[in-house]
C-alpha cells in the first residue's frame, strides 16, 4: 500500500488540542457512565464489565470494517474503551481483592505485552494510519488496557496515595504539562509521548470523574452520575462538531 492510499485510508484522527480536550472529557465520561451502571444501577462490576466489553466489541467491530475514518464511530469506541476500562478496572481492585497497586502492576503488565506484541508483529507502535484490521486490533487492545490502567492509577492515586481528587487532578496535569514542554524542548519520540499522554489523560479523567459524582463527605460534588455523563457526553459531541476532525497524516 502506497503511503498517499494509507493516507486515505486512515481510522484514527490527527493529534491536535482540539483531540485531547475530546480524549479527557471521553475518559471522565468513562468514570461517570462506568459507575453509573455498576454503581447507581446497582448491577455491579461483573456485571458491568460484560455490558460494557459487549459494547466495546461491537464499536470495535464497527471501526474494523469502517471503509474510513468517522469522527462519531471513532469517539464511540474511544468511550467504549473508558467505561469497560472503568468497570473491569474496579472489578480488579475490589471485587477481586488485587487493590489498587496489584491492579495498576498487573494492568501496567498487560498494557506493555499489548504494545511489545504490537510492535514485534508490525515492526512499529506509531499511529501514522490504522488502515489494516491486524493493526486496528491492536491499536484497540492497547487503549482498552491504557483505559484501564489510568482508572486503577488515578484511584491509587486519589485513594491509597491521599492525594484527594484535587491533588491527583494536578499530578496527571503536571505531568501531561511535562510531556507538552518535552515536545517544545526535547527530542523525546512522538510515537512515546502519544502513548504516555494517551495514558496519563485516563488516570486525569477518573479523578475528575469521581470529583464530579462522589459524595460530599468524601470530597466529591456529588453531581448526578446521570447529569455529569449527559454533560460530558454533550461536551464531546460539540467539540466532535466544533474542532474540526481529519484522518491522520504523520504518526502519533
Amino acid at each position: 500500500m502506497t503511503t498517499s492510499t494509507a493516507r486515505a485510508f486512515a481510522k484514527v484522527p490527527e493529534v491536535t488540542l482540539g483531540f485531547w480536550l475530546i480524549k479527557i472529557a471521553a475518559t471522565t465520561l468513562g468514570e461517570t457512565g462506568g459507575d453509573a451502571v455498576s454503581m447507581s444501577m446497582h448491577l455491579g462490576y461483573l456485571v458491568g464489565t460484560g455490558i460494557f466489553a459487549a459494547i466495546f466489541a461491537a464499536a470495535v467491530i464497527a471501526q474494523i470494517r469502517a471503509r474510513g475514518f468517522h469522527p462519531f464511530l471513532y469517539w464511540a469506541t474511544i468511550v467504549a474503551t473508558t467505561t469497560v476500562g472503568t468497570t473491569l478496572a474496579d472489578l480488579a481492585d475490589r471485587s477481586l481483592g488485587i487493590g489498587y497497586a496489584g491492579g495498576s502492576t498487573l494492568l501496567l503488565a498487560l498494557l506493555l505485552g499489548s504494545l511489545l506484541v504490537w510492535y514485534r508483529s508490525l515492526g512499529s507502535v506509531s499511529v501514522s494510519s490504522i488502515s489494516t484490521p491486524r493493526a486496528e486490533a491492536f491499536y484497540w487492545v492497547t487503549i482498552m488496557f491504557s483505559q484501564t490502567l489510568g482508572t486503577a492509577l488515578g484511584d491509587w492515586t486519589s485513594g491509597t496515595a491521599n492525594l484527594g481528587y484535587g491533588g491527583a487532578a494536578l499530578v496527571f496535569g503536571g505531568l501531561l504539562a511535562l510531556l507538552a514542554a518535552a515536545q517544545r524542548w526535547t527530542g523525546v519520540s512522538r510515537t512515546v509521548r502519544f502513548w504516555a499522554a494517551f495514558i496519563l489523560t485516563r488516570p486525569l479523567g477518573a479523578v475528575v470523574g469521581d470529583f464530579l459524582d462522589k459524595p460530599l463527605n468524601a470530597g466529591g460534588l456529588a453531581l448526578s452520575r446521570y447529569a455529569a455523563s449527559a454533560a460530558l457526553f454533550a461536551f464531546m459531541v460539540a467539540g466532535v462538531l466544533i474542532f474540526r476532525q481529519r484522518a491522520a497524516r504523520t504518526a502519533h
